[in-house]
Formats: structure tokens, sequence, C-alpha cells
């Protein structure tokens, strides 16, 4: 069985058209959606509109959640955004979707960890940049549930990568399909992450009968450009910046 695995598309339709694309011409038996879809300075309405006709089964991201938890006024820009341009509808649809999904026995799915989504599961911030995280803090993290799984599929940190845990499970990261960077300046942990290329990322997880479970991690190209001015238009260069580089610096 293969898995297709996206998340963090954060409204970049460009990329999320590009990987679905790429998608079809490897061949998956599902695609699932770990969250974050559409909060974002690009094109959070279209981009909904297309998970949701694609009936491409998703998790709820902390992003998700806020359109729906918190009130307009008290949004981030990038969530402000997303909240005027969706439509009540696709708002719904995002505040509904499931905090954990369970895609093939055995695999445990969330946007951050089991129990929290607003929690890296492989990540911790330190002198202002993520840094993987000791194995004890990754097993506390999975907890009991996360511990009993053969694979959990995260997201959050727009990091991606692979981690077996001993005597647990194999936890999976695809990395940011639309933002390949972010900063984050509030306290007590300002840091930034960045993916150190523009590509649009997803995994491709291949369950094996006899326990061989394979990962792919992949970057695909895609109209990043596009993507770099819709935010230019919207006065965010920093956005631009990231979108096309895969850099950000938290000095700027």
């Amino acid at each position: 069985m293969r898995i297709a695995v996206i998340t963090d598309i954060h409204g970049n339709l460009a990329a999320l058209e590009a990987v679905l694309d790429d998608i079809a011409l490897r061949g998956a038996d599902s695609t699932l959606c770990l969250g974050d879809c559409a909060s974002g300075l690009m094109w959070p309405r279209e981009t909904t509109e297309l998970l949701m006709d694609r009936g491409i089964p998703s998790v709820r991201g902390n992003h998700d959640r806020w359109l729906v938890d918190r009130a307009p006024d008290a949004m981030s820009r990038q969530d402000a955004v997303a909240f005027a341009e969706t439509t009540a509808d696709q708002r719904a649809w995002l505040g509904s979707l499931p905090e954990r999904i369970l895609p093939a026995p055995g695999v445990l799915a969330c946007h951050g960890t089991p129990s929290s989504d607003t929690q890296n599961l492989l990540e911790e911030p330190r002198d202002g940049r993520l840094v993987p995280s000791s194995l004890e803090t990754i097993r506390a993290r999975l907890g009991e549930e996360g511990m009993a799984a053969r694979v959990v599929l995260c997201g959050h940190s727009h990091q991606a990568g692979v981690v077996q845990v001993p005597a647990g499970p194999l936890v999976v990261n695809p990395g940011s399909l639309g933002l390949p960077g972010f900063r984050v300046t509030r306290p007590p942990h300002p840091h930034v992450a960045e993916a150190r290329s523009p590509h649009a990322r997803y995994a491709m997880l291949t369950l094996d009968e006899a326990g061989g479970d394979r990962v792919d991690l992949l970057a695909v190209p895609y109209d990043w450009e596009a993507a770099a001015r819709r935010t230019e238009e919207r006065g965010a260069p920093v956005w631009a910046k990231v979108i096309r580089t895969g850099f950000i610096s938290f000095e700027d």
C-alpha cells in the first residue's frame, strides 16, 4: 500500500497542484493531508476548494482550528487573509477536520503530536533555530498511542525527516508542501525554520507486509515565482523571500 502524505500547504495552490500531479505520475493508493491547509497569503480559497473537491482526507492543523476558534480581529495576518477569502462552508470544513486519522492499520496521522496540534514531534527551538529533539523527548511526545503505532505521520514544523524510534514507530514528517520556512518572533523561544530550497515537499509511504516499510521524501519543482509574486502583491516581502529560496533570516 502506497500513501502520499502532504502537509502544511498554507494556501499555496501552485505547489499543491504540482504535487498532486507528481503523485498521479508516481501512483499512490491514497493521499492524506496533515493540516494547515489554507492559512497563508497566497490562494486560501482555491486551495481549500481543491482539497474538498478531491475528497482528500485531512487532519486539522492549528491554523485550521484558529480560523474557527478565534475572532478575525485577534488573528495573525495569514489567518485573517484566509478567513476573509474562504467561504463559510470552507471554514466549517476546516474546523470540523479530525485531530487524528488512522489511514491504514498501525498508521497514526496527526498534525503536531498525537495530543497537540501546536507541539513539534521531532524538533525543538534552540538558539533561534529548530534542532532535533532527544529520543526521550520524542517518546514522551508520542505518548502511549503513538508508541504503539507502526508508523506516525506528523507535520507542523515544516521540516522533512524520518526517525525510527527503537521499540516504537517509524515517524515521518514530509516537510511543508507550500511554505518552506517561517519565523516565530514571540517569546519564550523565537526561532526560524528553513527547508533551504523552495521545492514543494511531500512523502510517499510504502507499507510492506513483511515489515520493510519504505519512505521517500520528495522535493518537487513548481512555479514558486508566481507564489512569491502573490505574496508581494499583499506587501509581504519576507514570505516572498522564503518562497523563492527556502531561506529566511530572523534579522530581516
